[in-house]
């Protein structure tokens, strides 16, 4: 039987970071979640919350278990305007929600990651906006190559006792993509840019987030994986 394990999801309210927690609860381990509202969370004996907003607060050790199998970072942002309109604290706002949130919590939990019985794992998330170029999306790309930049220098720095990896969406449906779908001429409109001819929806993201948080990933560090319906890599003419 396998042993339960302790899991820490920041932004695991809504979204992705929701669907994630949910499919660790109903997999037997336990999830600390750390966000700004624990109103979807499930009613479970094994899921417990911490008040954070990413912003303001650090997470408060005492209220960590002593050791830590995995971290997700979920929290993010999706700042899409022309290059000329953005200001300096845009960039700012990305860097600090997507990178700086990130950089904190890893190091908050450094101490409990590294008491794991076996290597333990780090889930980042980036966007396809980093590998493929796409307009209006100067601000949030720029934040999310230094994740991905974040996540290779880490790997390579805490292998072999802690491994991270990162995923990098396209358009997800979730509360944080809600006005780029707000409409079915819009949603079409997104789901025809894929290969797939869908929208991203949250499971598909927290499937891989959680094979890469589990043991069945034990061998895989540094890696970016691209789950964007095709979005990065294939051309349809």
């Amino acid at each position: 039987m396998e042993p339960v394990r302790n899991y820490l999801i920041v932004g695991g309210s809504s979204g992705i970071g929701l669907e994630l927690t949910r499919r660790i609860a109903d997999s037997g381990h336990r999830v600390v979640v750390a966000s700004r509202t624990s109103n979807n969370l499930p009613k479970a004996d094994n899921v417990s919350h911490i008040q954070l907003d990413v912003l303001c607060n650090e997470i408060p050790r005492d209220a960590l278990p002593e050791r830590l199998n995995g971290l997700a970072y979920c929290p993010g942002s999706i700042t899409l305007r022309p290059f000329r309109q953005l200001k300096e604290e845009d960039f700012i706002a990305d860097v600090s929600i997507n990178l700086l949130g990130a950089v904190r919590t890893i190091q908050c939990t450094l101490t409990q990651l590294r008491k794991a019985d076996k290597p333990a794992s780090i889930v980042l998330f980036s966007t396809v906006a980093v590998q493929t170029g796409m307009k209006y999306h100067a601000s949030i790309a720029s934040a999310k190559g230094a994740v991905e930049g974040l996540t290779r220098s880490l790997a390579a720095e805490f292998a072999p006792h802690i491994r991270i990896n990162c995923i990098a969406p396209s358009l997800t449906d979730t509360p944080l993509a809600e006005r780029l779908l707000s409409s079915e001429e819009k949603r079409k409109a997104s789901a025809d840019r894929h290969p797939m001819k869908r929208v991203g929806a949250p499971e598909d993201i927290a499937r891989v987030a959680w094979y890469l948080l589990s043991d069945d990933s034990q061998w895989t560090t540094g890696q970016i994986f691209h789950v964007d319906g095709g979005m990065s890599s294939l051309k349809q003419f």
